[in-house]
């Protein structure tokens, strides 16, 4: 198996083929996308907001239940600093690349002229509606954006984009801007972004997975928990409940109700979180200077990852990382502010809701 050729002669491809197609238009990226029921009607319940009419440029077929056999020799993905086991692993072809996840055995090939993801894609949705997504900022990578971590809102006039570590709360932040009147969702933990007059934000359409903490904090997402579950969950100490893995999925519209998303906006300003819970410090919001403060850059930069394919043919190297370079450019025409000191949403709420009436 050397090419792209080789793989998809192993494949059937004729479920996908026969299936109604569906369409997301995000931005300027416009995706096609073959897949089988059930899993076809469940991706299309979920990219609501992205539906389109017009016929993707980008195809993607989606297999669920094939594999390969014998399985090729698998080189495990390097993962950033200070992520542990691994998540990824690839096999490179003359012309393509493909992709494993080592949990769940998902597999994908990512070529410039074949997409397509193969395995147990049902039991996994996640994973494809990730696989999916990829498109899209592959697309925008190409065109000169840069694929920053974190989140987005925005109310057309100005768009906020929050960032920080892993956990560091840009979903609950991004979800407490959602509350005030006008604001609309862009995205919630990828971000491309394009220098210019105004800068451009460029989301994705990945509804928030948000933990229980989240929740908890936020009445109008109550109901996503039971009752019982609500009040074990408030009898947790602080530290453990924000600690606490329990993803559920926040479908904007379900819960915000239509018209509040808008993946593509002018950026004007950019948060990064850098609190702490055991701080007894106030909660504050300095401006700061990316070009000073290689610690926050680096907590908005994010890899393009095993995906990527560069324009010029070559696949992003195992365990590159970002250059600051490009991130710099675009981000020097936004308002960047650090928010550190002890952890209160209320105070951040205030603060945004000053920023979008201003």
């Amino acid at each position: 198996m050397r090419c792209a050729a080789d793989l998809i002669a192993r494949l059937d491809l004729a479920p996908a083929e026969a299936a109604a197609p569906f369409h997301l238009t995000v931005g300027p990226v416009s995706l096609r996308v073959l897949c089988p029921d059930p899993l076809r009607a469940e991706l299309v319940a979920y990219f609501d907001e992205a539906l389109s009419d017009t016929p993707g440029d980008i195809v993607i077929r989606l297999l669920p239940g094939q594999r390969l056999d014998p399985e090729p020799d698998w080189t495990p993905w390097l993962r950033e600093p200070g992520k542990t086991g691994r998540k990824d692993a690839v096999v490179d072809l003359d012309d393509a690349r493909l992709v494993k996840k080592v949990r769940s055995g998902v597999t994908f090939l990512q070529s410039p002229d074949a997409v397509l993801a193969f395995g147990p894609l049902a039991d996994n949705v996640s994973t494809v509606i990730n696989f999916i997504n990829t498109q899209v900022l592959n697309a925008g990578l190409r065109e000169g954006w840069q694929l920053c971590h974190a989140a987005a809102v925005t109310d057309g006039r100005r768009t906020l984009a929050i960032s920080g570590l892993s956990g560091g709360g840009k979903s609950t932040t991004v979800l407490r801007m959602m509350d005030i009147a006008g604001t609309r969702f862009v995205s919630n933990d990828r971000l491309l972004v394009r220098g210019g007059d105004p800068v451009q934000a460029l989301g994705i359409p990945k509804h928030p997975r948000i933990n229980p903490g989240t929740i908890l904090g936020n009445p109008r997402l109550a109901p996503m928990l039971s009752p019982q579950r609500r009040a074990e969950l408030a009898a947790l100490p602080p530290g453990e409940l924000w600690a606490l893995e329990e993803k559920h999925d926040l479908m904007i519209g379900q819960v915000y109700g239509p018209g509040r998303v808008q993946y593509a906006a002018p950026l004007t300003d950019f948060w990064v979180l850098n609190w702490r819970h055991d701080s007894a410090e106030p909660t504050r919001l300095a401006d700061a200077d990316l070009s000073r403060r290689p610690d926050l850059l680096g907590a908005i930069m994010k890899s393009p990852g095993p995906f990527y394919q560069h324009p010029g043919g070559r696949f992003e190297p195992n365990g590159a990382r970002p250059d600051p370079a490009p991130f710099l450019a675009p981000l020097a025409g936004l308002r960047v502010r650090e928010v550190s000191g002890k952890i209160d949403f209320d105070v951040l709420a205030d603060h945004g809701r000053r920023l979008f009436d201003g």
